[in-house]
């Protein structure tokens, strides 16, 4: 008897149905954690997204067991079926364990941790609810350890140059500009993760010295307690593209 034929006149399994309206209620509440977050309500957002993700590794798990199971063997097209359905949030959720690495818990990256760059007017910016602009010893530590080739750089180019060309990589790179002071030598932006809708602020600040333009930068989440080292890698491509 070949599996066509096994099962057939039998009436499938309801733990098999049942599976698959989870399944798809899972996969619906993945668009619906993304309106949320990007309507500012982050953490209830978050908290969806992560229980339709763990949740679709759950109900992957077990169809997987069900596919196994001789007695379900006449119905292994229909488990097939419904693990599609769990398989975007289960992925979703195996791929960010993955890409975590060592982050530490910390919002606040800066290339100068001795004198990190200041914002003039990112306060105007940010909500009542956005995380502290103020600097924190203790995540500068855990910075320094985390990212210790995060530091100044140093352009022997004109300073007018050199502030130039950040402006247009800034402006590359999507950033909205909303304060900039040649005089003073800061740029003040801000940056918006694609998905999620998630705002963090920059500030670019230049001064000169005898070996050229010096230019720091400081990238700051407006909410979160961690950013798995976002900020960082927006520095890291600031950087590159300006010393091209």
């Amino acid at each position: 008897m070949n599996q066509s034929q096994f099962g057939q006149g039998q009436q499938r399994p309801a733990i098999i149905d049942w599976a698959g309206y989870l399944a798809l209620t899972l996969l619906l509440a993945l668009p619906v954690a993304i309106l949320t977050v990007r309507a500012g309500a982050w953490q209830q957002g978050l908290l969806i997204y992560a229980i339709s993700c763990l949740g679709s590794l759950i109900l992957l798990a077990l169809l997987a067991v069900l596919w196994l199971l001789p007695r379900f063997t006449g119905w292994r097209g229909a488990i097939l079926q419904r693990a599609l359905f769990a398989l975007p949030g289960a992925m979703l959720l195996v791929t960010t364990l993955l890409s975590r690495g060592d982050y530490p818990p910390i919002h606040d990256i800066s290339t100068d941790l001795n004198d990190p760059p200041a914002f003039s007017a990112a306060g105007q910016q940010r909500g009542p609810g956005s995380n502290s602009l103020e600097t924190d010893a203790e995540a500068l530590a855990l910075q320094a350890k985390a990212y210790p080739d995060l530091e100044t750089v140093v352009i022997a180019r004109s300073y007018d140059d050199v502030f130039d060309s950040a402006v247009q990589v800034a402006a590359e790179m999507g950033w909205e500009i909303y304060f900039q002071d040649r005089n003073a030598g800061i740029i003040e932006a801000v940056a918006t993760t694609a998905l999620m809708n998630f705002k963090d602020d920059v500030v670019i600040r230049l001064r000169t010295n005898a070996d050229g333009t010096l230019v720091d930068l400081r990238s700051v989440s407006r909410v979160g307690i961690g950013d798995l080292g976002a900020n960082a890698n927006r520095i890291r491509e600031f950087r590159n593209r300006l010393l091209q």
